[in-house]
């Protein structure tokens, strides 16, 4: 028989919050698939479509670090493959030569106002009550 704790009852509410998170991040990737993209694939676009710097409609990679649930190194890929299917582009930040810019395309924002729908519904869905 389980003790029901102060510890026990936070271990088990962590694990309920994980259990949300990847069925979620699941259902996500599912209804996305269609569409070319993923879970973190729309994360990305979805910020970027978001973005206000005030530097127009790019944001410095590294300003998407600590807002996503990657490494830099996996975002460095994931930005990489977004590129190469034409969502987004990088450029050098003139003004710190380590900075990187990247910022949506037309075929970016269409995508992403394509997909912005069918994740809002899942979040609806999955994180209701």
């Amino acid at each position: 028989m389980a003790v029901d704790t102060a510890e026990a009852r936070l271990e088990e509410r962590w694990r309920d919050i994980l259990s949300v998170h990847a069925r979620t991040m699941c259902e996500i990737d599912r209804v996305l698939h269609p569409h070319g993209l993923g879970a973190s694939d729309f994360e990305v676009l979805d910020m970027l479509a978001s973005e206000s710097t005030g530097e127009g409609d790019h944001c410095r990679v590294q300003n998407l670090v600590g807002r996503v649930h990657l490494s830099q190194s996996a975002l460095s890929r994931l930005i990489g493959r977004l590129e190469k299917d034409g969502l987004v582009e990088r450029s050098m930040c003139v003004e710190d030569r380590r900075g990187v810019w990247v910022a949506l395309t037309r075929k970016g924002r269409d995508l992403h106002s394509e997909a912005l729908p069918l994740q809002r519904q899942v979040l609806a869905r999955m994180l209701a009550g």
